[in-house]
């Protein structure tokens, strides 16, 4: 039963951080999931910025509740470790939460999860947590040390972003990951924007894209979602469904959840498109996300399609780390393993391999993740040219002056988005999550 107590923004958040930590499930997803239907757009808000607040400065919020605890931090339960999270989070982070509210609502929060002999502690820990204090400009900590500890971040990230990126980018790329990363969204026409506007959504042009819209205010009514019209898509997302370019015949290798097979259905609405997905449950989220007649959708396994050498475009955007994206999911980086690269890059070599076996000659297929990691991008673009004399990596400075010149890509300076061949978009230095793409053309 639920307690009177305890505002439903406050459960919904507990019920939505036990089950990133037990399901290894999404926070964006499950934000975005009927879980919220009931709430109001006030309670609704508040739930996202606790989940992600907590997810965002999660080793933070540990260091605050294990030096005021009595009970050794690994012996809290998982309950109460989530619960003091949140409190800690709303006392040290938030301005407009009244400092009691905050204290009695996490006592009741580990009542109602029934770990009543905890409310003590938590009571402790609570009342020891000074309001609003929390800036990581105060830190005396410098280098990866400051990235690590003040913004945030496993201290093994940010050693490799300072190695690959140097030591101006990674932290600009840790800032980013700490803020509320913009609500960009994809349009089909003019006239989306004007059903927008009479609902009183605020936008502003897109940075990167031309079909890019930024809301800026305004509540966005999730009914203008539904209808596929109007799509949240980061523009970085946007502009690698726009690397595809025209075909006549599509396919999206490991499509789902399918912003990007949306994305080429609508700037191609004569193409064929097949979108293959691995999971029949996916697959199915998939079709109802795109529902264009023009797109097939396949429940198969991308390095095991019936197909063979019949199409003029591929989009491989394989499973990845997804480190470009944890302004978004920051949950992933407390994760992540760096073992786990090596996993991950074994897939994506697999795939690529047999994604280029489905490009017919004349072709182009683009590679892409949505990672900061070398291994997970160069590396395998490199393996998988390695004797493949029939393909050719096309530069990418083409592709962007191509779509530059067509006004697709709103963005001047190409150079800063452009990593020798490839693709490169960095968060913090683009205002958009961390993409890679490759470019790759058969003979």
């Amino acid at each position: 039963m639920k307690s009177q107590n305890i505002s439903p923004a406050r459960l919904a958040a507990l019920s939505i951080l036990l089950r990133v930590e037990r399901e290894s499930a999404y926070a964006d997803e499950l934000l975005h999931s009927p879980l919220l239907d009931d709430l109001s757009s006030l309670d609704r808000n508040l739930v996202t910025e606790i989940v992600m607040g907590v997810l965002r400065w999660r080793s933070v919020l540990d260091e605050t509740i294990a030096r005021f605890s009595f009970t050794p931090f690994r012996k809290l339960d998982l309950e109460v470790l989530i619960a003091l999270r949140m409190g800690v989070y709303q006392k040290q982070f938030l301005t407009k939460i009244p400092a009691h509210a905050s204290v009695n609502e996490t006592v009741e929060l580990v009542k109602h999860a029934k770990k009543t002999s905890a409310a003590g502690l938590v009571n402790a820990v609570m009342r020891k947590v000074k309001s609003a204090a929390y800036d990581p400009r105060t830190s005396q900590l410098a280098g990866t040390a400051y990235l690590s500890s003040a913004l945030a971040h496993p201290k093994w990230i940010v050693e490799r972003w300072s190695q690959h990126f140097g030591a101006d980018q990674a932290r600009l790329i840790c800032e980013y990951d700490q803020r509320i990363p913009a609500a960009a969204l994809r349009l089909n026409s003019a006239e989306d924007e004007a059903v927008l506007a009479s609902n009183n959504t605020q936008l502003a042009p897109g940075v990167l894209m031309k079909n890019a819209r930024i809301a800026t205010g305004g509540d966005l009514d999730p009914k203008l979602l539904q209808s596929h019209h109007i799509a949240i898509q980061d523009e970085g997302s946007q502009l690698i469904a726009a690397l595809i370019g025209p075909g006549q015949r599509i396919l999206d290798c490991c499509a789902a959840p399918g912003s990007k097979t949306a994305a080429i259905a609508s700037r191609q609405p004569e193409s064929k498109i097949v979108a293959a997905e691995l999971h029949a449950h996916r697959a199915a989220l998939l079709r109802k996300l795109v529902p264009q007649e023009n797109v097939q959708v396949l429940t198969a396994d991308a390095i095991d399609l019936p197909y063979k050498a019949e199409f003029d475009r591929v989009l491989a955007d394989v499973p990845c780390s997804g480190t470009g994206t944890l302004a978004r999911n920051p949950e992933i980086k407390w994760k992540l393993k760096p073992e786990d690269l090596v996993d991950l890059q074994s897939r994506q070599i697999a795939i690529l391999s047999a994604a280029m076996n489905y490009l017919q000659p004349g072709g182009k297929l683009v590679y892409s993740t949505c990672s900061l990691e070398p291994e997970e991008n160069e590396q395998v673009v490199d393996a998988c040219l390695q004797g493949k004399k029939d393909f050719e990596l096309v530069p990418i400075q083409e592709e962007l002056t191509y779509l530059q010149q067509s006004g697709d890509l709103v963005w001047k300076d190409i150079d800063q988005l452009i990593s020798g061949n490839f693709l490169r978009t960095i968060p913090g230095v683009q205002p958009c999550d961390g993409f890679f793409a490759a470019v790759l053309k058969k003979h």
